[in-house]
């Protein structure tokens, strides 16, 4: 199956959204590959570390709260 990272991205910081705690930092729950996606487009810290969690720069932070609510707000 041809599966779109872009939306596979998306979701998987929307997701980071909701495990966010000292306000950009959550825990190294997803796959690396998609990690190492959002890495490249500069949202997120390098995952490749002894750290359980990564960070989650300033504009990752807005694009997560924003995917969040995209794909889950309630209509």
């Amino acid at each position: 199956m041809d599966l779109d990272d872009d939306k596979i991205d998306e979701a998987a910081l929307a997701l980071l959204a909701l495990t966010l705690h000292d306000e950009s930092r959550a825990w190294k729950q997803l796959d690396w590959d998609v990690l190492d996606r959002l890495y490249e487009k500069d949202l997120i810290s390098n995952p490749k570390s002894k750290a359980k969690s990564i960070v989650l720069t300033e504009e990752g932070v807005a694009a997560a709260w924003k995917a969040c609510e995209r794909l889950f707000k309630k209509t």
